[in-house]
């Protein structure tokens, strides 16, 4: 059996522990909550309850006021007893001892219909993601290099190169059954992932009867992954109509598979009014619906680059949710003219990363990095993540710094 790993998110888990009476950790399902909050050294002496045991989640149906009476309490999957949600509320409201529920499920709590009320005030919410980089690797402790340079736009002469990103590390993800080697046949777990969360996650979240049709949307939108999304096309494409296909697409994403990434603009009420990007939670996850079993640098191949940029971005989420939640990602899009894959925002301050999946680099690949420094002022600098090996400064805000530098 593989070793436990610590996770990055850990250390903020803990924090909020100390300050908040609840203590909510989401994700996609089979990321790794359950091992996490049984196996982490610091939560062992809670009490822990999974409602995935039928027993239990009986018990908490039955009598909740007495399910709820330990301490410290950590329940698993809660989103199978929605009404446990209530009388944990009213539980807080009588003493708002800090630590006292750790809830963890794999649907997004915040979204849920059958969750009528919010915990607001009562609660922080913290996504646990696949694993990335620094995690596979036993690397959480060094404080993240985006950070780092995002502080002090300077590179250390030790660490001013990386190894290059490897096209399996794209096709593995960041699975604990996969990434870890705990699965001897990743193909064949992926797609024992896909029939569970069909059967499972989609019809506990929704009374979907059509899940042939549902399925084949998943495959789908796969092909769309860092693309802007068109509901209308999606649908035309999936023979679907517009309203089921969004439908589905929110099911999608109150799941954990996909997320969608909104645009920058500098107003921001109109960033919710402009098409937003798809990307997958993982990277692997993705490649599998998508039929890529490799990632060689071939025309043949044309989600090589899209893949890449889910990478970058399951791994930069993981990174900011733990150490920097106050950061934002969006992209930038001008269309027809420019484009940058990724802005860092931090109150005022802005980065820019574009993304390349190739090993070198050439100056026109730097147009939309130029274009969004010259329209952005505070943007602090601009980089261009290639999968190459040496970072260099090109100009006073502008860098090429390597994939695997970007994510250490």
């Amino acid at each position: 059996m593989t070793a436990y790993h610590e996770r990055e998110i850990v250390p903020a888990l803990l924090d909020a522990l100390e300050s908040m009476p609840v203590v909510v950790l989401t994700g996609m399902r089979q990321v790794g909550k359950s091992t996490l909050l049984q196996k982490q050294e610091e939560l062992k002496h809670r009490t822990y309850v999974s409602l995935d045991d039928f027993a239990r989640r009986e018990e908490a149906r039955a009598n909740p006021e007495a399910f709820l009476r330990e301490e410290a309490l950590t329940i698993d999957e809660v989103q199978k007893c929605p009404e446990l949600l209530e009388v944990i509320k009213q539980a807080v409201d009588r003493d708002r001892k800090p630590g006292r529920f750790l809830l963890s499920g794999s649907a997004n709590l915040l979204l849920l219909g059958k969750v009528t009320e919010s915990l607001a005030g009562r609660a922080v919410y913290l996504t646990l993601h696949p694993f990335n980089r620094r995690e596979i690797h036993r690397n959480v402790t060094p404080e993240p290099f985006i950070l780092k340079f995002f502080k002090g736009l300077k590179i250390p002469r030790k660490g001013a190169s990386a190894a290059p990103l490897k096209p399996c590390e794209i096709v593995t993800g960041g699975m604990p059954s996969v990434c870890l080697q705990e699965s001897p046949n990743a193909s064949l777990w992926f797609r024992g992932f896909e029939q569970t969360y069909l059967e499972r996650d989609v019809r506990e979240l929704s009374q979907i009867a059509d899940l042939v049709s549902f399925r084949r949307l998943l495959h789908l939108a796969t092909f769309r992954a860092g693309q802007l999304l068109n509901a209308s096309e999606l649908a035309r494409d999936a023979g679907m109509k517009t309203a089921t296909v969004s439908r589905y697409l929110n099911l999608m994403e109150v799941s954990f598979v996909i997320r969608r990434l909104i645009p920058y603009l500098s107003n921001p009420s109109s960033r919710l009014i402009k098409s937003p990007k798809l990307f997958f939670s993982d990277s692997g996850l993705a490649c599998h619906l998508a039929g890529i079993e490799k990632l060689a640098p071939s025309p043949d191949e044309p989600l090589r680059g899209a893949m890449f940029e889910n990478y970058v971005l399951q791994n930069l989420s993981a990174i900011l949710e733990a150490h920097a939640p106050g950061v934002n990602l969006y992209f930038w899009n001008i269309q027809g003219r420019h484009e940058v894959d990724l802005v860092l925002e931090k109150g005022r301050e802005l980065l820019a990363l574009e993304l390349k999946a190739a090993s070198r680099w050439n100056k026109r690949d730097f147009s939309g990095l130029r274009a969004f420094l010259s329209s952005h002022p505070r943007c602090k600098a601009g980089i261009l993540a290639y999968n190459g090996m040496e970072a260099v400064q090109l100009e006073d805000r502008l860098w090429a710094i390597p994939l695997g530098l970007l994510l250490s």
